[in-house]
């Protein structure tokens, strides 16, 4: 039975369920610690989508987010150097090629990839290329989902003059891919 996809009134109000949690966003102004522990804090928020849990933003825990985003930091530096490698091998070609190459891997693979790293919590589920399959399968549901959340951080982006479109869109910003990759990756 096919899992029912994510309604954007639901993704619209998530994180405004519980206001409070807003206020985590605040640790971003303490350098490099503050930054890891809302890592590990946006990380857990996409493992609750992944479960299809969209009521409420989870209660932020600064040790044990902190420790989370530190770690999975640590097990991201090798995509991020084999991205930078491809990157530079296409601009070395052509210029041009690489900005068509950051686009197509910006939108194509990386999100899907991010996704499934979280999920998964390896180094090598970030080189699992085969999940790409799934959005392939299914590419139509895979454009929507983007275009759902280009939609929702338009929105959050206008409601940064009232400052609260800052965290709900910094919280929310996975949540139609993360419930694609419920929905569609085995």
């Amino acid at each position: 039975m096919a899992k029912k996809a994510l309604d954007f009134g639901t993704a619209l109000k998530y994180p405004f369920n519980r206001p409070k949690g807003l206020t985590t966003i605040f640790w971003i102004f303490l350098p490099i610690i503050g930054w890891f522990a809302l890592g590990g804090y946006s990380i857990r928020i996409v493992k609750e989508f992944l479960k299809g849990k969209f009521k409420q933003l989870p209660l932020f825990n600064f040790t044990s987010d902190l420790k989370f985003g530190f770690f999975m930091f640590i097990k991201a530096i090798p995509f991020m150097i084999a991205y930078a490698v491809v990157i530079g091998l296409l601009s070395l070609v052509d210029p041009s090629l690489r900005a068509i190459g950051e686009l197509i891997i910006g939108i194509f693979v990386i999100p899907l990839l991010v996704i499934n790293f979280f999920n998964k919590e390896t180094v090598s589920s970030f080189f699992e290329f085969k999940i790409l399959k799934s959005m392939f399968n299914n590419f139509g549901d895979y454009i929507i989902t983007l275009l759902k959340s280009l939609l929702l951080g338009l929105i959050f982006f206008a409601m940064w003059l009232i400052l609260v479109g800052i965290p709900a869109g910094a919280f929310t910003k996975h949540i139609f891919l993360a419930d694609f990759y419920r929905r569609n990756v085995k």
